[in-house]
């Protein structure tokens, strides 16, 4: 991440909340689940990974074994979720595709696991994977049947592929990180607070500043004093205000990445005080985390995008905000945080 502001304490903190953040994706805690998420290893995870490829994906379809695997195998990276008796209970696949792109290939969960968000850890550690491999976008093909489990994961239907063994299949992508290098992510956040400064007065008082964006993650920092309340701790409404800002933001930059303009107006929250703040803290707000398409202001179309957005302290979570953020075209709206 680009630093932006002169503090090791904040720094620091960013980097153990991105940590947790990478593992709560990419290593679920075993002690709390009866199944640990990995990459195959051994000789043993690796038949029981193609295995469960095969059961669930090729056998109902009276495929021979061996037409679960294509010649990309070696060149993927593949993640898997097995019981503690190491049976596998999901699996897939991601590879790399160039020009920044990556596509996720072979999800597949076990009959008795479907519906418990197994598929779900296996897409996130396959997004991460992608982000390691500096991949701004991901592409798929999903059945018929799992595109609304894609599009609750932030995924965006695309154009009809050819069918699969007679079953319809959809392309679907997802931006995982905004197309900047470091000084461009740098420049614009830059003008994200100056216009913040510039049209919302509160920030000032606030002293709300980008702490780092890094084209997948935005930070935000406020410090406690001026936003304390009389019991010495972040005032509700500073708490509030932040994180409604910084999602805003978010959505923001998204636009100037894909050179859009809309009015950004907020039209439903939902915020969930954890903790109190008595110390420093960081407001988040992560590209993977966003569900929506803004490419419908194209064609003069309002969009919108539900946004999830944490305020930390400490590495804990002791806020959380849910904005559904609607983008109108300049045309129709005037401009605005809220509505």
């Amino acid at each position: 991440m680009h630093q932006f502001t002169g503090s090791e304490s904040i720094e620091a903190a960013v980097a153990a909340a991105s940590a947790i953040l990478t593992k709560a994706h990419t290593a679920p805690n075993s002690d709390a689940k009866p199944w640990q998420l990995i990459e195959p290893q051994t000789p043993a995870q690796w038949q029981a990974y193609y295995a469960l490829r095969y059961q669930i994906l090729r056998a109902p379809w009276q495929q021979p074994p061996g037409s679960e695997r294509d010649e990309a195998e070696d060149s993927a990276s593949h993640r898997m979720i097995i019981s503690a008796e190491g049976e596998a209970l999901a699996v897939g696949r991601i590879q790399p595709l160039g020009q920044a792109r990556a596509q996720i290939r072979y999800m597949a969960v076990h009959a008795q696991w479907q519906g418990k968000g197994l598929g779900q850890h296996i897409v996130a550690a396959l997004e991460e994977q992608a982000l390691a491999w500096q991949c701004h976008d991901i592409v798929l093909n999903a059945r018929e049947t799992a595109e609304g489990f894609y599009q609750k994961l932030g995924y965006i239907s695309g154009t009809p592929q050819p069918p699969l063994f007679g079953i319809a299949h959809r392309q679907m992508t997802k931006r995982i990180r905004l197309a900047w290098s470091a000084d461009e992510c740098h420049a614009v956040a830059h003008r994200l607070v100056a216009m913040w400064q510039q049209t919302i007065p509160l920030v000032a008082f606030m002293q709300l500043q980008i702490h780092a964006f890094d084209g997948t993650r935005l930070w935000c920092h406020a410090p406690l004093a001026p936003n304390k309340n009389l019991h010495h701790t972040m005032f509700a409404g500073s708490i509030a205000s932040q994180l409604t800002i910084c999602g805003w933001g978010m959505v923001w930059l998204q636009l100037q990445a894909l050179g859009l303009d809309g009015d950004i107006v907020l039209a439903q929250s939902q915020l969930n005080y954890k903790a109190p703040v008595s110390g420093n803290s960081l407001v988040e707000c992560g590209l993977l985390d966003i569900q929506g398409d803004l490419s419908r202001l194209v064609s003069g179309r309002k969009a919108k995008q539900q946004v999830p957005v944490r305020l930390w302290q400490a590495g804990q979570v002791v806020a959380e905000f849910i904005g559904t953020f609607v983008v109108l075209p300049k045309a129709n709206s005037t401009a605005g945080v809220n509505r």
